[in-house]
């Protein structure tokens, strides 16, 4: 039998469709094998959010044929649509897939024999219109399932290079949409979590994201959660739901960026900082005990001391729970890069620190509040034989003494100790 292993990088989207990928190799008779495992075949899934992806990708190709030289290696994501050349040109690469090819990727191995040169097949993303179903499993447990609902993006931030590399927003069917979740939940997953590059862009003919909540919340599924949703994005009929759903999770990722109009503007965000307030301002006042987090990045060209401390400032006073801290990161191909008043890269690790110090200050206040309540947790993973994780339907990961419980039980427990980090102490409640 045939052996495959698979890494992956960057977001959930692409941890989905890793997963499904994997699948594939399954069902054609391939033995699957963790990352770092020898195999007959690797793939690795690539992103394209960062500089360092070249870097990166040569580390990972290196480390895996050092262990296992005659590894087939094959490399396709974000990365390799935006620069296949740069892929084919690391030693050992055997082939190369663009956005549109990925999930085909079973159709372009004709033997698994290491090549003298690397194989590119890469479409330009202007064909990208196709959409490919995708899922995953957050961990090795039926817990979570990452279920993709919607693919591209037509926004032009100025500085992302995602609509260069997946292409133009889609969604999938509504049908296939139930019919993914039906297959999940009877495959034991109690926590459905949808997943897009824009997932509140989520629009097939008449069907909008809230639709698809709806739609879900009917079915016999314990929790429903997004991964994240732009703050232009989040309306009326989604902050109602979120109230009135004993499924939703109190929880949502919106993206912020930064705290100042000007850059804000130079960004192309579809808000401004008041518009963004008064979104987590409503959120927080209709949904019960939510958690909120914000992706911010730091260092962006033209961003001055005044509007960093300026952003500094909205965040100390924006009631959001933590932050995902992001120094800015050239991409080739993007407005950004052209714009004059470059931040230098010492400078971005500094305000980054910052940054991560709210964070950790508003992540420490969260938990505390919660601090002896007692909480519903979905257990996730055994981490050794006396410990066991989970999470609260406001995203505190908690720890706990394994006992009589098993991964994908709900428990509840009572919240008994934190220093402000992940996961929170708990204890089990008779």
């Amino acid at each position: 039998m045939k052996s495959v292993s698979l890494h992956t990088l960057g977001c959930k989207l692409n941890y989905s469709e890793t997963s499904t990928i994997g699948k594939g190799f399954s069902q054609k008779g391939f033995q699957l094998k963790e990352y770092g495992e020898p195999s007959d075949v690797f793939v690795l899934n690539t992103c394209s959010v960062t500089e360092n992806a070249d870097k990166e990708c040569r580390q990972i190709v290196r480390s895996v044929l050092r262990k296992n030289p005659d590894t087939y290696v094959i490399v396709t994501g974000c990365y390799a649509q935006l620069q296949p050349h740069e892929i084919a040109s690391i030693e050992g690469v055997d082939l190369v897939l663009g956005i549109n090819e990925k999930m085909k990727l079973l159709d372009y191995i004709d033997n698994i024999e290491k090549k003298e040169l690397s194989c590119i097949y890469r479409n330009s993303v202007s064909s990208a219109v196709e959409f490919f179903e995708a899922y995953s499993a957050d961990t090795d447990s039926r817990t979570r399932a990452f279920l993709k609902i919607q693919d591209g993006c037509n926004y032009k931030c100025s500085f992302c290079t995602i609509p260069l590399a997946r292409g133009i927003s889609r969604s999938l069917s509504p049908d296939k949409v139930l019919n993914n979740a039906v297959g999940l939940i009877n495959a034991g997953y109690k926590e459905i979590v949808l997943t897009g590059v824009n997932t509140g862009d989520y629009s097939y003919e008449n069907y909008r994201l809230i639709d698809i909540l709806q739609m879900l919340d009917g079915l016999e599924i314990e929790r429903i959660r997004l991964s994240s949703i732009e703050p232009n994005l989040i309306t009326n009929e989604i902050i109602n739901f979120a109230k009135n759903s004993e499924k939703f999770c109190r929880h949502m990722h919106i993206p912020l960026q930064s705290g100042d109009n000007e850059i804000l503007k130079l960004m192309r965000r579809r808000y401004n900082r008041e518009q963004y307030m008064e979104t987590i301002l409503k959120l927080k006042d209709e949904v019960k005990d939510i958690c909120i987090g914000a992706d911010v990045i730091t260092g962006f060209p033209g961003e001055t001391n005044e509007h960093f401390e300026n952003t500094v400032e909205f965040l100390k006073a924006l009631p959001v729970n933590y932050l995902h801290v992001f120094s800015y990161s050239e991409r080739r191909n993007t407005d950004a890069v052209s714009m004059p008043g470059k931040v230098d890269i010492a400078e971005r690790k500094r305000r980054s620190l910052i940054l991560r110090k709210i964070s950790d200050s508003k992540r420490f206040d969260f938990y505390n509040k919660y601090i002896g309540t007692e909480q519903n947790v979905l257990l996730e993973s055994l981490k050794d034989d006396l410990t066991i994780e989970g999470l609260t339907s406001n995203y505190i990961r908690v720890k706990l003494n394994a006992g009589n419980v098993f991964e994908n039980d709900f428990i509840k427990v009572k919240l008994t100790d934190t220093n402000g980090v992940c996961p929170v102490s708990a204890e089990f409640v008779n």
